[in-house]
């Protein structure tokens, strides 16, 4: 029997990197450099030169979503900010009373100056990454901000007329207590802010947290205490009228992150900038991680690291795995699109096995989600999709 191919829709989303921070972070594995002495402009330069070439290899549709990531993107000056988002216009236009613009930022880093210029260059929506509003803790996992700096940011923000505002939050941190984790949430609930996102830690390799927990110096709390913490997040923010509509994140009626929802469907997108990721017409790539090098590979093509076809199976599988994070979770109108076939299947084995252990349920969408028992155990099932 022939496979029937998959729909092939045209990106509609763009990720671009920033890999410039002040500082890294002890949990940190992403693609970040410490910005004192890089070059900056040399960079920006490079990422026209990636833009360019990837729009005239993918021409561009419709762009629905943009977010920009990092590192830390408020790291630019606001004339590198100003020149940036340029660029960003000039190669990825939108219709800016319906694109979702998005920025992350670190408190500190937003003076009026350069929220201005944000503001101006399209950004519509800004992620601050706050973390805890404990300051011993701050302190404790490398953050260079603390609770002033918070406030003071979003102040600046809300002045400016932003209206859609994020902050990211951490629990399972050491020595981070229940109590601790329940005085954050009553801070952070108290900024009446539309949207937050809160994960737990994950000790990555090649980080300082990792080095600790390898030599047994890293006092993370229980695994008892961690699921407390995540049951008191849950509890706290639907009580507050916020929406969890994904694992991890929560929002008020209609301001759930599209961009980060396309990733949840399996749709294309453009990924740009040093060690960014990108699906295009069935082909994920990754970047140059390296700045210079990145630099260097943009004048003689595209900086692309490695790159291989998703085949069909795989691209099923991850449709499964990122579309059960969603607490909506996955239906057959939206798999038949793009395979061509039933959830069912293919997958049939794994969810009798769910089903009948109680952490997924069926939907009446024709579908299949989480159950509230399925939501604390979401990697375990996640990962029986895969092959």
């Amino acid at each position: 029997m022939q496979e029937t191919p998959r729909a092939e829709a045209a990106a509609t989303a763009v990720y671009i990197h920033i890999p410039f921070c002040t500082n890294k972070c002890h949990y940190c594995d992403f693609n970040s450099y410490v910005l004192k002495d890089q070059p900056v402009m040399e960079y920006l330069d490079a990422l026209e030169r990636e833009m360019e070439l990837t729009v005239r290899q993918y021409p561009v549709e419709k762009v629905e979503t943009i977010f920009v990531g990092g590192g830390t993107p408020t790291v630019l000056l606001p004339n590198q900010m100003e020149r940036f988002l340029n660029m960003v216009r000039t190669y990825f236009p939108v219709d800016p009373e319906q694109v979702e613009f998005s920025m992350e930022a670190n408190p500190g880093t937003t003076d009026e100056e350069k929220l201005a210029a944000m503001k101006e260059g399209g950004v519509n929506r800004i992620s601050f990454g706050v973390q805890s509003f404990n300051n011993e803790l701050l302190a404790a996992i490398g953050r260079i901000h603390n609770t002033d700096d918070v406030y003071r940011s979003l102040e600046n923000a809300k002045k400016l007329g932003f209206r859609n505002l994020s902050i990211d939050l951490m629990f399972g941190l050491p020595k981070q207590t229940v109590e601790i984790m329940k005085a954050t949430l009553q801070e952070a609930l108290a900024l009446d802010l539309q949207h937050y996102s809160i994960y737990s830690l994950k000790v990555e390799e090649n980080t300082l947290f990792h080095t600790l927990f390898q030599r047994n110096q890293l006092p993370l709390p229980s695994e008892e205490e961690e699921v407390d913490m995540y049951l008191l997040i849950m509890q706290t923010l639907m009580e507050a009228g916020y929406g969890q509509y994904e694992i991890s994140n929560f929002a008020k009626p209609g301001f759930e992150s599209r961009h980060n929802s396309k990733y949840w469907l399996n749709h294309s997108y453009y990924g740009l900038g040093a060690g960014a990721h990108g699906y295009m017409r069935g082909q994920r790539h990754m970047n140059i991680k390296g700045i210079q090098p990145y630099i260097d590979a943009t004048k003689s093509g595209l900086p692309v690291m490695e790159q291989f076809e998703v085949t069909r199976q795989e691209a099923m599988e991850d449709f499964m795995m990122v579309g059960l994070r969603m607490l909506k979770g996955v239906n057959n109108a939206d798999f038949s699109q793009q395979f061509g076939s039933k959830i069912e299947e293919h997958f049939e084995q794994a969810l009798t096995k769910w089903l009948n252990a109680k952490l997924l349920e069926r939907t009446e969408e024709d579908g299949y989600r989480l159950s509230k028992e399925g939501i604390l155990l979401g990697n375990e099932v996640f990962a029986s999709f895969l092959s």
